[in-house]
């Protein structure tokens, strides 16, 4: 079996959901996601040439052979990697068709039937949809009435530091944040769910420093008990703080929290430096969770090592692949850290992190970000019912993937000016 060609297509959805599809001599295709990134497919067509030629079942070698060709661009991580990434994912996908297992066998077997999936409930409206820098737009599946608000805030990036000017356009409130959070439980079915937490209020007098004010710390605390009370004990609840602050501040939110058991923190400081990290983790009995700004298991190394996240969050759509994810997740293991994969794809993406998330003993829960797409659940065929249910993914037992894209809908939301599948 020799691969033929390596071909993408691009969806605008609540991100632009990049997919690769692998062709064979023998007609056996697969079909991997990739993360967003500036220039993605650009990428993805310069690293075809290394792959047409070769044997699709040697995907570790496939992966070497690419990331050692992209050295020069940046050997230890890198958006490089978001297209290696949703390529693996795609010689995986043809891997398991052409043997008749699901992906999931070759990845050492099950330790579930189903993966726990929490909800991202963003800041409590959940209609979002950002291009490859994170500002956000209007696709044409958005209603007028939000596409309004949306445009606004344009040529804004809406994560991390300095995203804009401290006014507060939108109101936050306690009230919306358990609306939603009481929504998603008793209608949805799902036990963990996910806010941000670091949303534009009126306490915020500066976006640059990193810094919360006293009444701004109250603020948040006060949207974290409200989702509690909103959903009780029996349901695990995260906020995001999208790596915005400086450690004191960051120290003292995470210890304000203590008392409403959070599943974790996410991000509260900017995850390149690790001891800041561990300084904030060490401080609080609050768990920190980080990992989707981290490249393959050689990224994660030095926080583990240094007891830097109580959480490890890898993105399998940009972290190195499937595979290597499975090895992170051995990394964390051996120092008894759960894994929560970060998720923003597709249900393919997302089916695909479900596939590695079902072979690892120290799996805690599965990101889904799909709650502003209408057409989520419309995105693949194969299934015998909804992606998620009830707050769970039943992994697919049919080879590969075990789904297919339902091209129709595919192609009634692709991104202007990108090729589908080379067509």
């Amino acid at each position: 079996m020799k691969i033929t060609d390596v071909r993408t297509a691009v969806v605008e959805a609540n991100y632009d959901w990049t997919f690769i599809r692998i062709y064979t001599d023998e007609g056996v295709t697969g079909l991997g996601e990739s993360f967003l990134a500036p220039g993605l497919t650009a990428i993805i067509r310069d690293l075809k040439p290394l792959l047409v030629g070769e044997d699709p079942r040697n995907v570790d070698k496939l992966w070497s052979k690419m990331r050692w060709a992209a050295s020069g661009a940046g050997s230890v991580g890198g958006i490089v990697y978001n297209a290696i990434s949703g390529i693996e994912a795609a010689l995986w996908d043809v891997v398991g068709k052409h043997y008749g297992a699901p992906i999931h066998a070759f990845l050492g077997g099950k330790y579930r039937d189903k993966v726990r999936v929490y909800a991202d409930c963003h800041a409590g409206e959940a209609l979002e949809s950002l291009n490859s820098v994170m500002v956000a737009r209007s696709p044409k599946w958005m209603p007028q009435e939000a596409a309004v608000s949306v445009s606004s805030e344009a040529n804004q990036p809406v994560h991390g530091r300095a995203y804009g000017e401290a006014v507060a356009d939108e109101t936050f409130t306690p009230e919306m944040y358990a609306q939603k959070a009481r929504e998603v439980v008793e209608e949805m079915g799902f036990t963990a769910i996910k806010f941000d937490l670091d949303v534009p209020n009126q306490y915020t007098l500066d976006t640059f420093s990193g810094t919360l004010t006293n009444a701004e710390v109250k603020f948040m605390v006060s949207l974290v008990e409200a989702v509690r009370e909103a959903v009780g004990e029996t349901v695990d609840i995260c906020f995001d703080l999208h790596w915005r602050y400086n450690v004191s501040d960051s120290q003292r939110l995470a210890y304000e929290l203590e008392p409403y058991g959070l599943m974790w923190l996410e991000d509260p400081v900017p995850p390149e430096n690790i001891e800041a990290m561990r300084r904030v983790a060490q401080s609080t009995k609050t768990p920190i969770s980080s990992g989707e700004n981290y490249y393959m298991r050689f990224g994660f190394r030095e926080s583990l090592e240094e007891g830097a996240l109580d959480i490890i969050a890898p993105d399998l759509q940009k972290a190195g692949g499937l595979l290597e994810g499975r090895k992170i997740a051995d990394m964390a293991d051996a120092h008894y850290v759960a894994v929560a994969p970060h998720c923003i794809a597709s249900p393919i993406g997302t089916i695909a992190s479900a596939h590695v998330a079902t072979a690892i003993p120290n799996f805690l829960a599965l990101e889904w970000h799909g709650m502003s797409v209408p057409f989520w659940e419309d995105m693949v065929v194969g299934l015998d019912g909804p992606v998620i249910q009830d707050g769970f993914i039943k992994v697919p037992e049919a080879p590969g993937l075990g789904v297919e894209l339902n091209e129709e809908v595919a192609r009634e939301y692709a991104l202007e000016g990108e090729p589908f599948f080379e067509e």
